[in-house]
């Protein structure tokens, strides 16, 4: 795929959604640190329905240590793996408060200091919380580059460094999340709705479907 084919798919993408951001529901960068951490392997929805639950009661470092691994789990065991999520959130909390003073980290390499913070969720926390260039891949972004030819690659981190590469720059801080949008809604892992896609002209997939939701 060349660069006037780039461009112009996501000239499309901003010019259908201008201001794309996470589903997750947050209003701190913490917050955002903790349902991401909350999301892997969950659903948006299973985890704002549990942080909506969570957060009133509990949205700063200190206030989470003090309800405790147990407190902490009534708030979030309808989300799965809850119980190693629990730890790992206790943890993360005890290391902002120590090391940070409760505040979230704005580098790469303090956040994936975190337990149960990887290279993704480090990339999400920068992008959405902090308004830096990062591209979090997950499931949907990697099918989604691959399949249009955006930016194909074996595996996650190959997909990663080529966005971050082949993606035009006035468009790299919202890509992330046309991306998964894109991948969410219309270009789906089972049947991709191709006959409803604003970008089918562009894309190179060479099996489109006629589907429209």
């Amino acid at each position: 795929m060349n660069k006037q084919k780039r461009t112009e798919i996501f000239t499309r993408f901003r010019e259908a959604n201008p201001s794309p951001t996470t589903e997750l529901n947050y209003s701190s960068p913490f917050e955002l640190l903790i349902a991401v951490i909350l999301s892997a392997q969950a659903t948006d929805v299973g985890v704002n329905k549990a942080t909506n639950r969570l957060f009133p009661v509990a949205n700063t470092p200190e206030s989470i240590l003090a309800l405790g691994v147990d407190g902490l789990k009534d708030y979030i065991k309808t989300i799965g793996l809850f119980n190693s999520k629990a730890e790992n959130v206790i943890k993360t909390c005890r290391i902002l408060v120590e090391k940070h003073g409760g505040q979230v980290p704005e580098s790469r390499e303090d956040l994936e200091a975190l337990p149960g913070v990887g290279r993704k969720t480090a990339n999400v926390v920068l992008n959405t919380a902090f308004g830096q260039p990062a591209m979090a891949v997950d499931t949907h972004i990697f099918r989604v580059s691959n399949r249009t030819g955006i930016a194909p690659g074996k595996n996650v981190l190959e997909v990663e460094k080529r966005l971050m590469r082949l993606v035009p720059r006035e468009f790299l801080l919202d890509a992330h999340h046309w991306l998964i949008l894109h991948g969410r809604y219309t270009c789906t892992a089972r049947k991709p709705k191709c006959g409803a896609c604003l970008i089918e002209d562009l894309c190179e997939f060479k099996d489109k479907t006629d589907y429209l939701d």
